[in-house]
């Protein structure tokens, strides 16, 4: 069976691709994930916030550095270099290791001076670049709109200077979901990744102290990125990847049916072992099998939206008819 997809103009030879995490943090760790099966990687994401925080921690500032003379200047330049330094060293070796795309990543917020690291990447090697994307909506000031719109920003500034294919990894906090991403689909992105998981607080009873909810994504999750896949599938301007709640063969090929071009998947890999790529592609082939589909194409986005027999089963959100239903 053939099991390779086209994503961001990248030919994948299946489906699953390691998503930005820890095993994806050194040139061993890739290299391991590509001898599993994967069929491309996504680095540990460079964060804008932490070049930010750790400039302010050098010049011993308690916020964000922003004019402080030459000796902060001096500062800020080695800071930023040392870390982007170690990111492209990383995406050189990681390219003289494996013969799958790396995907470079960047955990940002803003359009700012960082846009420019973006050809730096580019020219280290790195096939596509990957903008993980979250602007918490807590400030009471600021907009929707104005909230939205760093993320043209965002987009816009890269584009400036790199010519690789550009995927953005998105939450879903926006009143007009669909209107929102097929717009942001018309600026020139490549890819979109449905969706990004955030650290979410939790509370300690017994120490009375704030914590953090589990990081690891639950086969429930898949409903979210099951539903929003096949509503844009076909309407966006870019290729659709999922992300959060794939963790077998099952999902993967769910999320296929609605119209992704792959998945990224990393909590399976650590609950399961990165023999997981293997057991979830060939669990995919004994499912292709059954139904007599030899290639990914023969079914990719057959359940979407725009597809579907019935799209209700797409937006209808109320509980009402469905237990009404259920209980027939």
């Amino acid at each position: 069976m053939d099991l390779s997809t086209i994503y961001m103009g990248l030919k994948l030879t299946n489906p699953i691709i390691v998503g930005s995490s820890g095993m994806t943090s050194t040139v061993d760790g890739i290299k391991h994930m590509a001898e599993s099966g994967a069929a491309a990687v996504v680095l540990k994401s460079l964060f804008e916030e932490e070049i930010l925080m750790e400039i302010s921690q050098a010049t011993g500032s308690g916020a964000v550095v922003n004019n402080y003379g030459e000796a902060a200047d001096y500062m800020r330049y080695y800071v930023r270099e040392e870390n982007v330094g170690k990111y492209l060293t990383l995406i050189e070796g990681a390219k003289k290791s494996v013969h799958i795309p790396v995907i470079a990543s960047i955990n940002c917020v803003s359009a700012g001076e960082w846009v420019h690291f973006a050809q730096s990447i580019e020219n280290a090697g790195a096939d596509a670049l990957e903008l993980n994307i979250f602007i918490m909506p807590s400030d009471s000031t600021l907009t929707g709109e104005a909230i939205e719109r760093r993320y043209f920003d965002i987009v816009a500034g890269v584009k400036k200077y790199i010519k690789i294919p550009i995927a953005l990894k998105i939450g879903y906090h926006f009143s007009g979901l669909s209107y929102f991403l097929t717009a942001l689909s018309s600026h020139g992105i490549r890819g979109m990744v449905l969706f990004n998981r955030f650290v979410s607080p939790d509370i300690d009873l017994k120490t009375l102290t704030m914590t953090a909810m589990p990081v690891y994504s639950t086969q429930a999750e898949l409903a979210l990125p099951l539903r929003w896949i096949g509503m844009l599938a076909g309407k966006v301007k870019c290729d659709l990847a999922s992300s959060t709640g794939v963790h077998d063969g099952q999902a993967l090929a769910k999320v296929l049916l609605v119209g992704a071009s792959c998945a990224e998947i990393t909590t399976t890999i650590y609950k399961n072992g990165a023999k997981q790529i293997g057991v979830m592609l060939e669990e995919l082939q004994t499912w292709m099998g059954a139904h007599s589909f030899k290639q990914i194409e023969d079914f990719k986005g057959r359940l979407s939206f725009k597809n579907i027999e019935d799209p209700l089963h797409y937006e209808q959100a109320q509980f009402m008819k469905y237990f009404s239903d259920h209980g027939k």
